[in-house]
């Protein structure tokens, strides 16, 4: 593979690495609804501050989200909606697998 190739898949994974963790999607998905402070999610998630900023950090590091500085708070946001066309693309994915699923068990 040519290595202007590669460095392009290595960001795409780097990425994909950044998304795939539960509690990260499901920020995602909050943040999807309206931009949120650390204080918000840590509520929403059920974890610790330090918890909660460390994937959020991973996150805006991956480029997936961005912050803003308000006074004390830090409010953070999608980089870009796109993010949603993946998850409806995994839920699209595990609908078709349940149905397929679902149809050999129901052939047997």
């Amino acid at each position: 593979m040519e290595p202007e190739l590669q460095s392009r898949f290595d960001m795409k994974a780097n990425v994909l690495k950044a998304l795939a963790h539960p509690t990260r999607l499901f920020i995602i998905d909050e943040l999807a609804r309206e931009e949120r402070c650390v204080n918000d999610l840590t509520d929403l998630v059920g974890a610790d501050v330090s918890t909660v900023s460390k994937h959020l950090s991973i996150l805006k590091n991956a480029g997936a989200v961005v912050a803003e500085r308000r006074g004390t708070q830090v409010y953070y946001s999608l980089r870009s909606s796109c993010v949603l066309h993946f998850f409806e693309c995994i839920d699209k994915v595990l609908k078709e697998r349940a149905e397929e699923e679902l149809e050999a068990t129901g052939s047997q």
